[in-house]
């Protein structure tokens, strides 16, 4: 046609001319006509030999044919063949990060580092492989050298970020990135890193808003779209999920991971024919993922098919031994067949497999705490779960709550203390000591425990909730009070806790019949939520209703406290207000 006839033009016009050479063969590229573009690529080579471009160009045609094993043969003699050419040298090392082979990529270029150490961009790349093999020493040093050389290189800057938020600084990681992007308003890759940064910091729609303008920055970016597409999850909006998932089909269609989260916006929103699909060619394009396996367990499970499901997460298992999603999806297959035993058989019998795997003793622990109530073997195997991961937050927080069910209060403050050191930005470990520290009636510690609950996330309602009630009983500022009650029942506007503790404040300011409202919502969303019935608010309608000058009430209500609970902490206090109504 006139578009080859024009390009054959241009190359005999200038032989020598690489642009047109390869224009050429990527014309035979694009049109599947893969022998006449691998010929032309060789001729180039021949033309211009010691150009990396069209060996480039050839290496692209192999990857794209599914030929790995020539395609890396291939880069070996580039290399051997260029040997002083950084683009050519550096071309093998960046065909295994492309790859998905970080072990080979990162052994490649430690060994180019030591043979052109002088090379920036061979140091960069080596910085970044080692931060995502977590070698985090060794990548900050490689990379303090490339700041000294260049205070204002924000490439390295962008790699110091990623280094503190995975030692977990993430407030200093985003005044990093912040000076970055004051350097560079248009980097993408810094927009992305300050968005993790800031999902560390509890504060997910300032994350949403940095990945989006990742987004908007690199179109091509797919880990900003895997972000878009989490942060979606989380929120439980499946349309976003559904468009971050197809943002990522289109730009990796031969990896499962657009179909796979495509499908599980359609199996939520009970779309089963399209999840059908999807999940098929997410099978199609990676048979031996776990990926498309899982959520085809996933939609057999919601459809009810247990048997299929069932099949579904072991062939998953069976590609992935380490699957922690295919592990919980075959247990969860038993719970919903209210068959725990057989959860706890399949965590074991995974667990025999990799025992180093602190997820899977986590889900163990899980169903022994849940669903078998097994405390004992419930600790034992959430303390392994910890003991294998320190950062293993999930664990960590189960293994406090059992050891509280157990009445090893001061254990499981112990528990939480340590688990800080590990994960200081996890606001949770605040909030769970503080609730201790409340039960044996350390208000100061309690207090303080919130207080840095709510320095981490400055929003979080339970911590609002707690802080407010514990300032009530010491004492503090209603005012100040006030305001934390009125952002937790906006945080958790069907807590039953929430709006007692807003009514409680309420009372306090003297507005009695406010918190009269206020306490009887409390009562309906416990009844509501199948809670069960709280003592504490029964006392406080009482008080509230002896404010008020209706003592029949009050009485009715005080006396349901000591029903429910004789030996509740303000027991004395109910009788002298129930001896006063009487007289």
């Amino acid at each position: 046609d006139a578009a080859e006839s024009n390009l054959k033009k241009s190359v005999q016009l200038n032989p020598q001319a690489m642009n047109a050479q390869l224009a050429l063969g990527g014309y035979y590229q694009a049109r599947n006509r893969l022998p006449e573009a691998e010929q032309q690529y060789r001729h180039a080579i021949t033309v211009d030999p010691k150009n990396p471009d069209p060996r480039a160009a050839l290496a692209k045609l192999f990857l794209a044919e599914g030929k790995r094993a020539e395609t890396e043969e291939f880069l070996k003699q580039v290399k051997r063949d260029l040997p002083e050419n950084s683009i050519a040298y550096r071309m093998l090392g960046d065909f295994y990060f492309a790859t998905g082979d970080l072990d080979k990529a990162t052994a490649e270029y430690g060994s180019l580092h030591t043979e052109h150490p002088k090379d920036v961009q061979v140091k960069k790349n080596y910085v970044q492989l080692l931060i995502l093999k977590n070698r985090l020493d060794e990548a900050r040093k490689l990379n303090d050298e490339l700041l000294k050389a260049n205070p204002s290189d924000n490439e390295a800057l962008v790699y110091r970020g990623q280094i503190q938020i995975r030692n977990g600084h993430a407030n200093e990681a985003t005044q990093t990135l912040q000076t970055a992007l004051k350097n560079d308003p248009d980097s993408g890759v810094a927009h992305f890193h300050l968005g993790l940064a800031f999902d560390q910091l509890g504060n997910l729609a300032r994350a949403e808003n940095e990945w989006r303008d990742a987004v908007r920055l690199r179109p091509e970016l797919v880990e900003a779209h895997r972000a878009l597409a989490s942060a979606a999850l989380r929120r439980g909006d499946m349309d976003a999920l559904e468009q971050s998932a197809k943002q990522i089909v289109e730009l990796q269609p031969i990896s499962p991971d657009g179909y796979a989260l495509r499908a599980v916006s359609n199996i939520a929103r009970k779309r089963f024919p399209p999840a059908e699909a999807d999940v098929h060619k997410a099978i199609e394009v990676a048979p031996q993922s776990p990926v498309g396996y899982v959520q085809m367990g996933n939609l057999r499970l919601v459809q009810r098919q247990f048997a299929m499901a069932e099949k579904a997460y072991q062939h998953a298992l069976d590609n992935d031994p380490r699957s922690t999603d295919a592990l919980g999806g075959l247990m969860n297959t038993y719970l919903a067949q209210n068959q725990p035993d057989k959860a706890v058989v399949a965590a074991n019998t995974q667990i025999s497999k990799i025992p180093d795997s602190s997820a899977f003793y986590d889900l163990l622990g899980t169903v022994l705490l849940n669903n078998k109530k097994d405390m004992n073997g419930a600790e034992a195997a959430l303390k392994k779960s910890a003991e294998l991961d320190k950062n293993n937050s999930d664990a960590l927080l189960k293994l406090g709550r059992v050891q509280v069910a157990k009445g090893a209060t001061d254990e499981a403050i112990a528990t939480y203390q340590n688990s800080i050191k590990n994960n200081p930005n996890e606001a949770s470990f605040y909030i769970l000591m503080g609730e201790l520290y409340e039960s044996k009636k350390d208000w100061q510690k309690a207090k303080d425990a919130y207080q840095k609950a709510l320095d981490l996330k400055p929003d979080n309602p339970l911590a609002s909730n707690n802080l407010a009630y514990v300032m009530l009983e010491t004492g503090g500022n209603v005012d100040v009070a006030l305001s934390l009650a009125q952002t937790a029942r906006r945080g958790m506007p069907d807590s039953p806790n929430a709006a007692d503790t807003l009514g409680w404040v309420l009372y306090q300011k003297g507005a009695y019949q406010s918190a009269i409202d206020l306490f009887q919502e409390a009562l309906k969303l416990a009844e509501k939520n199948k809670a069960p019935e709280d003592a504490t608010v029964h006392y406080h309608l009482g008080l509230a209703y002896e404010k008020t000058e209706k003592p029949t009430l009050a009485r009715q209500h005080l006396e349901r406290v000591l029903k429910i609970n004789p030996n509740y902490s303000a027991a004395d206090d109910v009788r002298k207000a129930l001896a006063q109504l009487k007289s």
